[in-house]
């Protein structure tokens, strides 16, 4: 008897907990009502905040470099090669490799994950600047699973997840300095 009214508890806790989970996400994130879909859309939700988070936090590092007060209409890439870096990024137990290659106009990073790529580009809105990344990527023969685009006032994140073929030559690094290059291509 004790045995059933302690399942009976845990399973009108556990309906509790969804129903604050539902109310705290926005709607479109959660398709169904069922207990998977309500937990996957939570999961998308997190990420796309994690995601905005690290946009914000971009922002406010460019800032704090970045000696003028307000936006310039065409800001200066230093003549130097833009930075790049290559680490193996530890997440969860698991070992990601990642390059990073960062300028006063965009940061760009590439990590495997799996069979995939996830590229990841934080700058101020440039017109154009997603279609160059996407052709960039395609003469690049590198296929787009998926594209999203996180924007707040000025600061956008382009987030590509990328599939790798078995005659992708290019390193993670390379992808990287690849992508810098196309912003750079906007102080032209």
């Amino acid at each position: 008897m004790s045995h059933i009214a302690v399942e009976r508890n845990r399973r009108r806790q556990m309906n509790e907990h969804l129903k604050v989970l539902r109310s705290m996400t926005p709607c479109f994130y959660i398709k169904r009502g069922d207990q998977a879909s309500i937990i996957g859309g939570v999961i998308e939700f997190i990420k796309e905040m994690q995601q905005v988070l690290q946009s914000l936090e971009s922002k406010k590092r460019r800032r704090s470099i970045s000696p003028s007060p307000g936006p310039s209409p065409k800001p200066i890439l230093q003549p130097s090669t833009p930075q790049s870096e290559r680490s193996t990024i530890v997440h969860e137990n698991i070992k990601e490799l990642g390059a990073s290659c960062n300028s006063p106009v965009a940061d760009v990073e590439a990590k495997i994950s799996g069979s995939n790529v996830v590229l990841r580009t934080v700058s101020r809105r440039i017109p154009g600047q997603v279609v160059k990344i996407i052709n960039m990527l395609e003469n690049l023969s590198l296929e787009i699973l998926h594209l999203n685009i996180s924007s707040m006032e000025d600061t956008v994140l382009y987030s590509f997840v990328i599939k790798i073929g078995l005659e992708c030559q290019l390193s993670v690094e390379e992808l990287a300095v690849e992508v810098q290059k196309s912003f750079s291509a906007n102080l032209t």
